[in-house]
Parts: C-alpha cells; structure tokens; sequence
C-alpha cells in the first residue's frame, strides 16, 4: 500500500473537512475498495468537484490524473501549481492524446502494483446534459496492464456544482456509491474483450446513477482534463 502525501492528508483534514461538512455527501458501498491493494476507481464525471468528493470520501490517497501544463507551469503562480498538484501526487497527463498520453499509463502502474489507488473517468470528460456516455477503453487497458481490478463508482448531484458553489451549502444532496470491482486479469487479451468489458463497467456505473445511458462518446468540451482517452 503506498503511503498518502503529505500535502494530500493536509488538505484532506482542512478543505476536505470543510466540504464535508458544507455538503454532507452520503457515501455507501467503502467496503467495495480493497484496504491495502491496488484499484482503479471509475466514476461517471458530472462536474469539477467530482475529483473533490472523491478525495474526501474515499479514506485512502487516490492519484488523480491532471493536464501535465500543471506541472510545468512557470512563475509564482505556476511554481505554486506545480508543488499543489506534486504535492498530491498528482499524475501527469499530456493533453495531445495519442502516443503522448500513455505516459500517464506508465505513472499509473507503478502505483496501482505498489497497492495505490488511480481514479479515471471513463467518459473521456465531463457530462454535457448529466447523461452517461459511452466509455473509452484506457481504464480497462490500464487495469489489464497492472494486474488490479476497477472499482466503479456512481455520482449524483455535482451536475451544477462550478468552483465557486464549491464552498457555499447547496440544498441538492451529493451521493457517492462504490459498486463490487470489475475483475479484468486475464480477460482482455483482445480489442473485443476490452471493449466489452467496458461497456460491462459502463452498465455498471449507470446502475449507481440511474442517468439515461447515450450509446457514443461524450463531445469533448475539456481536453486533457485528467480523464482516460
């Protein structure tokens, strides 16, 4: 099991208090998540604060992927960004796609065999209308390599939540529901396979939600916003 960040306890104890208090999220199924071994967490992505509401229900570090411009950013502000998002061992992902992001794959393994915990949204980026779409495959892909399975999670009532509601009460109640893993070992030795399995995590997270299933892939508002391609 790997050990939480500093920077991430800390903000989990002070921020991730105050949202916890502000909002209340209703969390049910923490037993789903293995205690001490590797998974990967995915989740259909409504708003900003979803990676927010994650990180302070789930009691374990979960290494969220984020736009690799972060970690080279330049000056005051950059220097700031760039410790914020190491300090909580953040993995970087490069917004071109392609060959370029499977560098974010070769981050993720190490820490998913080492017993950590990596969080994706299957959509490829966020709900334009708050229906779920179609999956893309990477999250399938990753946990074959890694040998872990996926956990999915189902959350309701971010739809509209912008950064500035982040901290401000909000009568819509928030729901975070973990469902049993996915099991992918030894089962997505094709594109087939891979792709099946997907939409079998995708069936899976519209049963958390209830959202109104839509048979193709989100359009692309937000590239390189920490999601799998």
């Amino acid at each position: 099991m790997t050990r939480t960040p500093a920077l991430y306890a800390v903000a989990g104890a002070t921020a991730g208090r105050a949202l916890r208090h502000i909002w209340r999220p209703r969390v049910a199924g923490l037993e789903h998540l293995p205690a001490d071994s590797g998974a990967i967490v995915c989740a259909n992505h409504l708003s900003v604060g979803d990676q927010l509401f994650l990180g302070v229900t789930v009691p374990r570090h979960i290494a969220f992927w984020a736009k690799a411009e972060y970690f080279r950013a330049t000056g005051l502000r950059g220097t700031l960004t760039r410790r914020v998002v190491t300090g909580m061992g953040a993995i970087p992902v490069e917004r071109a796609g392609g060959r370029a992001v499977l560098s974010a794959f070769d981050a993720a393994v190490p820490i998913l065999r080492a017993g950590g915990l990596v969080a994706i949204f299957p959509e490829g980026t966020r709900s334009p209308d708050g229906r779920l779409y179609r999956g893309r495959t990477g999250a399938v892909r990753l946990a074959e390599r890694a040998g872990v399975p996926i956990v999915p999670a189902g959350i309701t009532g971010t739809g509209r939540a912008r950064p500035a509601d982040l901290f401000r009460p909000r009568r819509r109640p928030v729901s975070i529901t973990f469902g049993p893993p996915l099991e992918v070992a030894g089962q997505a030795g094709t594109a087939a396979a891979v792709r099946a399995l997907t939409d079998e995590l995708m069936s899976r997270i519209q049963a958390l939600t209830g959202q109104a299933f839509v048979p193709s892939y989100a359009p692309r508002a937000a590239p390189g916003d920490g999601t799998a391609r």
